[in-house]
């Protein structure tokens, strides 16, 4: 399935939206070049899940940031800046999944082996300097029927 994002805004509320549906241990992998929204998409699941406003920045030079306070935690990761498979391990980032929060990971297309079988990938793309797509796929029967449509009012 596809979203389509007029507005910075508009992507914040997708986040929200989908927000309302995850649960722990729930893992979604973003992938998008830069300034498609990932970010701004993270900060409106944070604002879903009942993080104070305004917390959420990109954790590119840490790498992983943890948001706790909202409804359940929100584990925030970066791979840009990651070259390979055993830099990337070190950071422990499979224990997250485990750790009864919300998992998720910009970039994540950088290694794709770090990602548990079942999980959520969001793909952005710009399709102009207004908007953007957003192309849903649930791999796995944790995620079927859980974001099939584009999330309402």
């Amino acid at each position: 399935m596809e979203w389509i994002s007029s507005s910075p805004d508009e992507t914040r509320r997708l986040g929200r939206k989908l927000a309302e549906d995850l649960k722990p241990q729930d893992v979604i992998a973003l992938t998008g070049e830069i300034g498609s929204g990932k970010t701004t998409f993270v900060q409106g699941i944070a604002e879903g899940l009942g993080v104070p406003s305004g917390r959420v920045a990109s954790p590119s030079f840490v790498l992983i940031r943890e948001y706790h306070g909202g409804r359940i935690p929100l584990y925030h990761a970066d791979l840009y800046r990651l070259n390979a498979l055993p830099e990337a391990q070190t950071l422990g980032l499979e224990e997250y999944f485990e750790q009864g929060g919300v998992t998720v990971i910009e970039w994540a297309d950088r290694l794709p082996d770090l990602l548990p079988l079942e999980h959520l990938e969001i793909r952005f793309e710009v399709v102009d300097p207004e908007r953007r797509s957003l192309r849903v796929m649930p791999l796995g029967s944790r995620y079927e029927g859980r974001a099939h449509e584009a999330p309402g009012d």
